[in-house]
């Protein structure tokens, strides 16, 4: 199977253009399946509480790694975030969730609208549709848009001001696709293709 290659197309510091500008590469795939992937890294009480509001608490975890200082055993995040005051859930940040919802424009706006300073993403996985002009076709398993906000890697890596908008391709890689897509809202390749998911 593979991981795609995901090259970035769009990058800003301003969370709804980035937004806006991955929906209009959303419109252009041939597929989009029913559910969109959300991750989030919450570092303040507030972001905490707002993401509970999108997505069910028991979906959050230490964002590092925790472990129990007598056994050793791995903790786990394991409290409701509406019942704890602000003292008591910032002994627990960060946290982070990442979770498959049903997509939609409101879940979607409401995340955008939810965002703190942590990294996060919305990853739409579907599948492009052949373009013969170019020898490119779609793949099931690999297409698809996402945003990293706060970041310029897919992988989530370090933590960037920016906002950036990936379009994701086969595992081989497919520049001339990437760079139709970019064209499309006016942009451009970004950089070199990385791993995607």
């Amino acid at each position: 199977m593979g991981n795609s290659r995901a090259y970035p197309v769009f990058r800003t510091t301003d969370a709804a253009e980035a937004y806006r500008q991955a929906k209009r590469l959303c419109a252009l795939l041939e597929h989009v399946n029913d559910r969109v992937w959300l991750f989030s890294e919450m570092r303040t009480p507030g972001e905490a509480r707002r993401m509970a509001l999108i997505v069910p608490g028991e979906c959050f975890d230490y964002e590092d790694t925790r472990t129990d200082p007598v056994t050793g055993d791995f903790l786990f995040f394991e409290s409701d975030v509406s019942a704890l005051d602000d003292a008591e859930l910032g002994t627990h940040l960060p946290l982070s969730f990442s979770e498959d919802v049903e997509r939609g424009e409101d879940v979607e706006e409401r995340f955008l609208a939810a965002l703190g300073e942590g990294t996060a993403a919305i990853e739409w996985n579907g599948r492009w549709p052949d373009d013969p002009e170019i020898d490119s076709h779609g793949h099931w398993n690999h297409d698809g848009v996402q945003i990293v906000f706060h970041g310029d890697d897919a992988q989530y890596g370090k933590w960037a001001e920016d906002h950036t908008v990936f379009v994701h391709v086969t595992k081989y890689g497919d520049l001339e696709r990437a760079q139709k897509l970019a064209a499309h809202i006016g942009s451009e390749v970004l950089g070199e293709a990385q791993l995607g998911w």
